[in-house]
This record gives C-alpha cells, structure tokens and sequence, in this order.
C-alpha cells in the first residue's frame, strides 16, 4: 500500500502530511463506507484540531453527518464505534513527535480496518474515486459528550475490580502528555489504586518526553516507582493504546516479557496467539509452554488485525495478540489495542505477585539488532538474495512472509529491509548471549557476501 501503512498514514505536518491530504483520505473513506454518519477524533496533538476539522470537512462533503468525538484516546474511539455502529477518522501520530500526525482508520465494529479494506480506500484515494454530493446534501456535524467517561466505565466493567483493589496497589502513572493523561488516572482510580502520576497533563508539545514509551524516554517513570513505592509503573503512548510498564523496583520491563507473561495467563492447549515475525522467543516459549500454537504475520498492527479476523473465520480461539512495543490486543474484549486495558490485565497479575516474579521467567533473554546499508536498490536485492539462499541451507524453520525469520528451537534470526531507511534489519534471540551473537553474525556474513 502507498498511502496506509502497517498502522495508518502519518507525517510531518504541513510538510507530507496536510490538511489537503487529511481531506482527501477521509473523503475517500467516506466514499467507501458510504454510511450515512461516521465519526472523527483526535490526540492532544497541537496540530490535531485543524487536522480533525479538515477530516470532518471530507466526511461531510461526500455526505456523512460527522460526530465529533474531541480529544480521547484511540481505544475510546474504537469503544465509540462499536457502540455506535459508525466507522471513525481517528487524527493521531501514536509515538511520533511533536511535529508529526497521522489517520488510523476504525470500522463500525470498533476495528481497526483490515489490509483488503484499506486498500479499497487507497484505490479510491489514489484513483480520483471519490464522490462529493451537491451543497444542500452535505453532512452535518454534531458534538459528541462523555465518550471519555462511557469509554472508562466499560473498561471498568470487563476487568476483576475486587481482585485489584482488595491488593490495595499504588499505580504510577506515565501518559507522556497523551490522550491517556484524559482517561487513564481515573481509571485506575476506579480500580481502587493510590495513582501518582508524571507527565499527566495533556500538552500536545510533549514537554515532559517524546511519546514513544521506551526506556530511553521513561527515566521520570522509573524514579517515581521508587520515590512513591509503586507496585507497578505503567506509560503509554501517544494515544494510549500502548502499555509499558515498570516492576515494583523501578526496572523496565521489556514489552516482550510483558506480551510473554500476559500470553501465559490467557493461553490455554491448542488456542492461538498471534503476533508479527520479529516476535520475542520469550513469547514463542510461552506458547510452546501452554501447548498452544502461535502465527506470525508482517509487521504492524493492521497485519495483526487481519490475521486474527481470519483465523476467527476458521474457527480458532485467539484470546491474545500483539506486538513488544506494548500494543497486545485481548480480542475477547475487543480486537483493539488497549493501553489501559493491558495494564489492568497486567495489574490482575500484580494483584497476587510481584511485577517482578511475573515477568521473570522471561527475563533471561539476550537480543541482538544489527542495521546493514546498502548503495543501491541493486546491491540490496543481491545482499537479500544472498541471505535467502544461506536461510534455506540452515536447519531451521523458515518464514517469509515479512523478510526471512529462522526459527531453531532454542533461538531465532530474522532479515528484513527497512521500510523507511536504505538499510537491512538484522535481528537475534537466544536465551544463550554467544548463540543470539552468533546468529547475528552469520546473517551479516551471508548479506556481506551478497554485497561482494
């Protein structure tokens, strides 16, 4: 797809990304979903008012009445558009900077769309499909109140309440200046937590920290786990349908041993998870430890999306799905990315354990990650060919629906070139540190050999 990638469209705005553009892909949204509302939201992104306006401004000139949602987590949104039946525009650039927005696309169910539904869209917008209706049959618009708290009342009905607030836990919170800083300290509240809070205030410059919830931006988090001693210490992202979290010590914790220790509460034999192809081999355990099975698709949370939909059609229980950057979905709940609903699924945990004790099976770990340039479209295909042919040698099982990942049993390699960068990603775990630098290794000497 050129213009929705694997979770949206984004950019720097008023440079690729505009409020022509943001126009035109909600006409052509429009023109696909051909309902008669649908609804618009956004972050606490400066830029998310003018970008909101102009996709209600789309939505309307191809007919649809627009509900507008204001500021709120794109989890709400979701939750809206279930409740609703309509589709949503949701405006937000999830962990990008400041100067960065985006569209996530939600359909009436309160999914995000699938693959073949964005590219209906894309074709439409890239197609000239877009069909405007005469000025006296344009859309209207009308302002929608308490989606926050409606949105916070049934994320208070789907989690155990008595199990949480019976442990009497302290929660220290991290929104980053998102939309979480909106619904997220109530919530948690509401769980009967002591919440303490950083970075709480929805500010859509980010003066506390970039969005992105990685260790290198969640010093402040770290602290405050241990000035308040917090049970548990919880970031989002941007638009909080991401949760990092922090054990009672202060200690990050890998998204990959969270997604791992989540998935062996939720898995039962022969149910299925699902998650992309650099998937942690801390998740693959679990999997194998539950004697469940797991699937892998591209990269991305609309790959994700599409493949747990499918499975659902053949007849598969798929209780959890994800990604280690913190976005795992709970598909009984909803097939969406939650932040505040991982992290009072992770908090049930809490509530018996220590962060620490549920995480550590998972923590033993070692992760290599190697980025490899190349001159030219050229010089990449042979050095790609070349790392193809010594996959195929290897005695492992390969996978290629997003590069080559080679899966040993004990470890796992994966090589795929960047989307975004002139470079090819190389990527390695193993409990072992010598074997994960081994495999690296050998993977960069199959692409250097390409190269030559």
């Amino acid at each position: 797809m050129e213009v929705f990638g694997s979770s949206g469209t984004r950019g720097t705005v008023n440079e690729s990304f505009t409020p022509e553009f943001v126009v035109r892909v909600a006409q052509a949204a429009g023109t696909v979903w051909d309902a008669e509302r649908a609804a618009v939201a956004r972050d606490t992104r400066v830029t998310g008012g003018m970008l909101a306006d102009a996709a209600a401004s789309g939505l309307a000139s191809v007919g649809t009445d627009v509900d507008r949602l204001g500021r709120t987590p794109t989890p709400s949104a979701q939750a809206y558009a279930e409740r609703a039946q309509v589709p949503v525009v949701m405006v937000t650039a999830s962990h990008n900077p400041p100067e960065f927005n985006g569209i996530k696309l939600i359909g009436p169910d309160g999914v995000g769309l699938s693959v073949d539904a964005l590219e209906l869209i894309e074709e439409a917008f890239l197609e000239d499909g877009v069909e405007t209706v005469p000025w006296d049959e344009v859309g209207t618009r009308r302002r929608v109140e308490n989606v926050n708290d409606d949105y916070v009342a049934e994320l208070l009905s789907a989690i155990d309440r008595e199990r949480i607030a019976a442990a009497d836990l302290t929660v220290a919170l991290d929104p980053g200046h998102g939309a979480g800083a909106l619904t997220s300290p109530e919530f948690f509240r509401a769980l009967g937590c002591e919440v303490v809070t950083v970075n709480a205030q929805p500010d859509g410059h980010f003066p506390g920290r970039d969005p992105e919830p990685v260790a290198e931006n969640l010093a402040d988090l770290g602290r405050l786990v241990r000035t308040a001693d917090a049970d548990l210490g919880i970031a989002h992202d941007g638009d909080a349908d991401r949760a990092i979290f922090f054990d009672e010590r202060g200690e990050f914790v890998e998204g990959d041993a969270a997604l791992a220790a989540l998935a062996t509460a939720e898995l039962d034999p022969g149910e299925t998870a699902v998650s992309a192809v650099n998937v942690s081999q801390r998740l693959v355990d679990a999997v194998d430890a539950a004697d469940a099975n797991l699937e892998l698709t591209p990269i991305g949370s609309t790959h994700i999306v599409s493949r747990v939909l499918d499975l659902e059609r053949q007849g598969a229980t798929v209780p959890i799905a994800g990604e280690g950057n913190g976005g795992i979905f709970f598909p009984d709940f909803r097939l969406a990315r939650d932040g505040a609903f991982t992290a009072a699924r992770f908090l049930e945990q809490v509530a018996s354990r220590r962060a620490s004790e549920a995480v550590a099976p998972f923590a033993d770990y070692h992760n290599v990650r190697r980025n490899v340039d190349y001159a030219d479209r050229d010089e990449r295909d042979r050095m790609l060919a070349a790392a193809e042919e010594w996959a195929e040698r290897e005695d492992a099982e390969l996978t290629t629906i997003d590069g080559y990942r080679l899966d040993y049993g004990d470890a796992w390699a994966l090589t795929r070139p960047s989307g975004t960068e002139p470079l090819i990603r190389v990527y390695a775990e193993a409990r072992d540190a010598d074997r994960a630098e081994e495999l690296a290794a050998a993977v960069g000497d199959a692409l250097e050999a390409g190269r030559n």
